[in-house]
């Protein structure tokens, strides 16, 4: 039950920092075009669609997209310096209650092993031309207070992230390559 309310508490804090990233910084949403006269800072902000989430094994070579061919996600960058990443499997199966805190053991385990998500400042060196991620928050509590490096890649529609080494997955070092695609502006106004 200890390790239930641990997941539980992981999950809720997620979707709580994913809805203050999403409900009250501000967020602007860019053009779908990319300036060449903007820095990397200001081309990075914004809302950006998860495309697809592959890992290579750096000994082997063996390739792995842990979140299916079909991920869905989100990654926000705000103009005030703080970043919200949350990255899922496609169609993850519902628990069977409908109360986020009395889900099976088994549910967890299976909805922790489809879904990474973190929170934090963001900083830019725009010379190199990466963006670190601090996290703040995160679902893997390993990486809380990390300050983790992405190798960025940018045209004027899709962002490649990789970290700038390899990282521990699922029993072996691996570069993860991250893709996300520029998201369309929410424009949609309540009424």
């Amino acid at each position: 039950m200890r390790n239930t309310n641990r997941r539980t508490v992981l999950i809720h804090t997620s979707l709580l920092a994913a809805g203050a990233a999403l409900g009250t910084t501000g967020v602007t949403p860019a053009l779908a075009g990319v300036a060449s006269s903007r820095s990397l800072r200001e081309t990075l902000v914004g809302a950006w669609r998860l495309v697809s989430s592959v890992e290579t094994d750096i000994k082997t070579g063996a390739v792995d997209r842990p979140l299916g061919d079909k991920p869905e996600g989100l990654i926000l960058y705000t103009p005030d310096g703080y970043m919200s990443a949350q990255l899922s499997a496609a169609d993850r199966p519902n628990f069977e209650s409908d109360d986020m805190y009395k889900g099976k053991q088994e549910e967890y385990v299976a909805a922790g092993l489809t879904y990474l998500a973190y929170s934090g400042p963001y900083y830019v060196d725009e010379a190199n031309r990466i963006v670190e991620h601090e996290m703040f928050v995160s679902l893997f509590p390993n990486w809380k207070g990390q300050r983790q490096a992405r190798i960025v890649k940018l045209d004027e529609k899709e962002l490649h992230l990789s970290p700038n080494r390899p990282l521990m997955f699922n029993g072996s070092l691996k570069m993860a390559t991250i893709i996300w695609r520029r998201a369309n502006p929410n424009v949609t106004l309540a009424a």
